[in-house]
């Protein structure tokens, strides 16, 4: 698309004189702007009805006849969040142009401002709306994929949870087994919160050296330690403003606890190898996969820091308690990998789907998450079958377990990998039984609706002891 095929940014100019709507007219479309006017407050509102969509920036008078510009600022009404506008007045002073961007203002212009500031003006807020029209895209997106599924009555409690954390400024202890998506339910509770527009800064304390948690959390001075070439600022000055997620928690180290707790009973802290006292303002959401009160019996963790992190506890519970979201979990990222991989045409079947409710994912929502992208990778044809499922299946996690009908006898000296495949055989056995018998033990049939070859389906037979009667 050459330049002169792409759309013009749009512009909307409200001002009561007539001249100098003329004049920002004229030099603003010289500009390469589609710009529309309005005289007042009534005729924006008419103009932003009819063309609200298309707007990009809005160019407001302060004082005018009827509603002023800065009581229309102040109740801002159904205006986009990323809507930019620039006060213009007459009559400027600092404590006017304070007011307007305290507002919301991106800019205050006192008229008789030069075209090449008006221009300046005019391109950086602008980009400021691209900036955030992207931001919010990625986040819709990383929305697409990561937001919490599911219809279960336990995920219907979590949401609940959420919903009622969300808006208080209370630090939230969030519990659960590897996997459950605990970073997601904090993501949640930020998103929900009046902090949303502000970071949300991740430190993963069981991903981090001992003797470097204080700086990634705290930062460091220039020289603080050896390899400190620079200043750096941690997780906990970042996240001024929003929220830091402190994931696996239980992991962190005494000294480090101690000097956490302190910052969080000031909201001040120092760097590593500073003096300088820093303040903060920074929602805390901790979580952790262990037993915390385990965790301060044995003094691997602070006790008073536990009781200041643990305000609002949240459970999140593993798959294997809501194994009817697993199919919406399946079809969630199904559908993610489908555009990521370009296999629009992929289906899971219904007896492959079947299999996938009934396994216990160990590894819950993170693995079912990997196992539905490498089946997108490695179907060969556009369907799912009980076969591909079953193969993947019996590569996972040891210790799996398979929720079949079929009772199984532990035998003693069982291993885990031979409990394990023992499983997985009685579930493959009973699956290809049923089809089976739905075939009236038509083996070609039966093949073709299990998506495998006839040859190969005699081999499973033979090896699985199957019979007719």
């Amino acid at each position: 698309m050459t330049e002169a095929d792409e759309p013009k940014r749009t512009i909307l100019v409200v001002d009561d004189e007539a001249r100098v709507r003329k004049s920002l007219v004229e030099y603003l479309g010289e500009e390469g702007y589609r710009v529309l006017e309005a005289q007042d407050v009534a005729g924006l509102e008419k103009v932003l009805g009819k063309e609200g969509g298309t707007v990009d920036l809005l160019l407001l008078d302060v004082r005018m006849p009827g509603e002023e510009g800065v009581a229309f600022l102040k109740r801002r009404p159904e205006l986009p969040q990323e809507f930019p506008v620039v006060m213009m007045s007459g009559h400027g002073t600092i404590e006017l142009a304070v007011e307007a961007v305290r507002l919301g203002a991106f800019d205050f212009l006192e008229k008789g401002f030069t075209p090449e500031r008006l221009a300046l003006t005019v391109e950086r807020a602008l980009q400021m709306t691209s900036l955030k029209r992207q931001n919010r895209a990625l986040r819709e997106e990383r929305g697409s994929l990561h937001r919490m599924v599911g219809g279960s009555a336990v995920m219907e409690t979590l949401r609940a949870a959420v919903r009622r954390a969300a808006p208080t400024p209370a630090k939230v202890l969030i519990l659960g087994e590897n996997g459950v998506g605990k970073e997601l339910v904090a993501r949640a509770i930020h998103d929900l919160s009046p902090r949303s527009d502000g970071p949300f800064v991740r430190l993963n304390c069981a991903a981090i050296p001992r003797d470097l948690v204080e700086s990634e959390l705290f930062g460091h001075e220039k020289g603080a330690f050896t390899g400190a070439s620079a200043l750096k600022r941690g997780k906990l000055e970042l996240a001024h403003g929003g929220t830091l997620f402190l994931d696996e928690i239980g992991d962190m180290n005494l000294e480090a606890q101690a000097k956490l707790l302190r910052a969080m009973e000031s909201n001040e802290f120092e760097r590593v190898g500073g003096t300088r006292i820093l303040s903060f303002d920074a929602r805390i959401i901790a979580a952790t996969n262990k037993d915390l009160t385990h965790e301060v019996a044995e003094t691997r963790f602070r006790q008073d820091l536990y009781y200041r992190l643990n305000v609002i506890p949240i459970k999140v519970p593993p798959l294997r308690e809501r194994s009817e979201d697993v199919p919406l979990l399946v079809e969630h990222y199904l559908d993610y990998f489908r555009g990521e991989y370009g296999r629009p045409d992929l289906v899971v079947t219904g007896k492959a789907m079947e299999i996938l409710a009934r396994y216990g994912w160990p590894g819950n929502v993170r693995e079912l998450r990997n196992l539905v992208e490498r089946l997108v990778i490695m179907t060969p044809g556009n369907e799912v079958g009980p076969a591909e499922v079953a193969g993947l299946l019996s590569e996972s996690a040891e210790g799996a377990t398979v929720n079949v009908s079929l009772e199984l006898d532990v035998a003693e000296g069982d291993s885990d990998e031979g409990l394990l495949k023992r499983m997985l055989e009685a579930a493959e056995k009973e699956i290809l039984e049923a089809e089976l018998v739905k075939a009236g033990w038509n083996v070609s049939q039966a093949a073709r609706t299990l998506g495998i070859d006839r040859a190969n389906l005699h081999r499973k037979m033979r090896r699985l002891g199957i019979e007719r009667g």
